[in-house]
């Protein structure tokens, strides 16, 4: 940045911000929140060493994750991002299971409203079943004749031995 407004970084550290600051590229001087954060969090000595350590195409990603990371702990300064992933996760299951039951829920008026479909039934079996002469009949095929051998009870059982 060298001649104009420093970074965000050099602007909170009070000190000038030179031609190959390492933060100018990703803490813009009119963003002074973003690096407020991530100083308060890592620390501006751990953020220098960090980014130095990574190939400058992978820098940017760092930072964001940084801002991220920062920005979480603020809200949450105990457990962080991983506390705003765990509140989605939970989130997303609970969806899950309302859209199971919602699902479950359809298949079962789906069912309720679709018409039985008739079994089919061969040509002379149905003139069998329909006849009327069947139908006059039809009592003495239900009338089954009792028994006294027929158990009741289904825990008293006879031997068939005595």
């Amino acid at each position: 940045m060298g001649g104009s407004s420093p970074c965000a970084s050099c602007k909170l550290l009070r000190r000038r911000c030179a031609k190959d600051c390492i933060f100018a590229p990703y803490f813009p001087p009119d963003d002074p929140f973003k690096f407020a954060n991530v100083h308060k969090v890592f620390g501006a000595s751990n953020v220098s060493k960090m980014l130095q350590e990574l190939p400058v195409q992978q820098r940017a990603d760092a930072v964001s994750s940084l801002v991220y990371e920062a920005n979480a702990r603020v809200r949450d300064p105990v457990y962080g991002c991983v506390g705003a992933i765990s509140y989605l996760q939970n989130q997303v299951s609970e969806l899950q299971m309302q859209l199971a039951v919602a699902q479950t829920e359809i298949l079962c008026i789906q069912m309720q409203q679709e018409p039985t479909l008739p079994t089919q039934i061969e040509p002379d079996e149905k003139s069998l079943l329909l006849s009327t002469e069947n139908l006059n009949n039809l009592p003495q095929y239900l009338a089954f004749p009792s028994s006294s051998n027929v158990i009741q009870d289904p825990l008293k059982r006879e031997s068939l031995w005595t």
